[in-house]
């Protein structure tokens, strides 16, 4: 499995795409401060201190950061949790 990281324009955004399906369907998924989703990686990328929300939709993941936070911090946090849901 490999992830492939890549920037949005938006600079507080990085999108996470990996080569299997993630999110079967055509509905999108988003979990904001103080919510939890029915998916488990979605709330445990919620947990990754600096993380501000994220977005899913079948092959990828959008997580977006608090301002504060640098993405060095953050990318490989990420990564990690989705590697370990085996994507």
């Amino acid at each position: 499995m490999s992830i492939h990281v890549e920037p949005t324009p938006n600079p507080n955004a990085m999108k996470f795409t990996s080569d299997k399906m993630i999110f079967e369907g055509n509905n999108s998924i988003s979990v904001m401060p103080g919510q939890t989703s029915e998916h488990d990686i979605l709330n445990d990328l919620m947990q990754i201190e600096g993380v501000d929300n994220v977005f899913g939709f079948q092959h990828f993941i959008t997580v977006n950061k608090k301002i504060d936070v640098e993405w060095e911090v953050l990318t490989n946090k990420v990564e990690e949790v989705i590697t370990n849901y085996g994507y």
